[in-house]
């Protein structure tokens, strides 16, 4: 079984969605919920799945990430998604985790990646220039901001009529369908690779 660790710093719903469509699923368990923010709504929707959150303080991360890794490495946690966690991953981290650690980006990288790049300031930038077309990047984490390398993207169409909150509904759409997906996908790669380490 693999043991994840969901990051996020806002309302959760992503997070929420992974926990629920992976409920059942004897292959991964959710173990803990991580945020950097003590207000952030996934904390109560993680409670109500029943699942530990630990919040963290941005400090820690930049200051102490050995702390962060040697909690995850007491849980044994072997796969982190990133659902909306809004502060730079430590390369400490990164390191520990190499394609273990997964990002989902409201936009098509490398269009409009980048620091300050989240959210509705991503619809905003995809509005204000006129673009034809946005969407979603899953991609592995490294140690630069929306850089690593992509493992799948799904496009929407932009019309004149949109606005960023029309917007940001399509992408949440996209995110809510395709995450779990992919997910599911990364999981049956690193059974895999267990099961052949086993027998090698």
């Amino acid at each position: 079984m693999i043991h994840a660790c969901i990051f996020a710093s806002g309302s959760g719903t992503n997070a929420e969605n992974l926990m629920r469509y992976f409920k059942n699923d004897t292959r991964i368990k959710f173990r803990h919920v991580v945020t950097n923010n003590p207000n952030a709504g996934v904390i109560a929707r993680a409670e109500a799945l029943g699942k530990t959150v630990h919040i963290i303080p941005n400090k820690i991360f930049r200051d102490n990430p050995d702390a962060v890794l040697d909690f995850l490495k007491s849980e044994k946690i072997d796969f982190i998604i990133l659902a909306g966690f809004l502060l730079k991953i430590p390369e400490a981290i990164v390191a520990a985790f190499p394609r273990r650690m997964v990002n989902v980006h409201p936009s098509l990288l490398p269009k409009y990646g980048g620091k300050g790049m989240y959210g509705m300031h991503v619809h905003e930038a995809v509005i204000r220039n006129k673009e034809k077309e946005s969407g979603i990047t899953i991609h592995y984490v490294n140690e630069h901001y929306d850089e690593g390398e992509i493992i799948f993207q799904a496009k929407v169409q932009v019309t004149d009529s949109d606005t960023p909150q029309t917007l940001a509904e399509k992408i949440h759409r996209l995110e809510y369908e395709h995450f779990p997906k992919v997910i599911e996908m990364l999981i049956n790669e690193i059974e895999k690779e267990k099961n052949y380490s086993t027998v090698s």
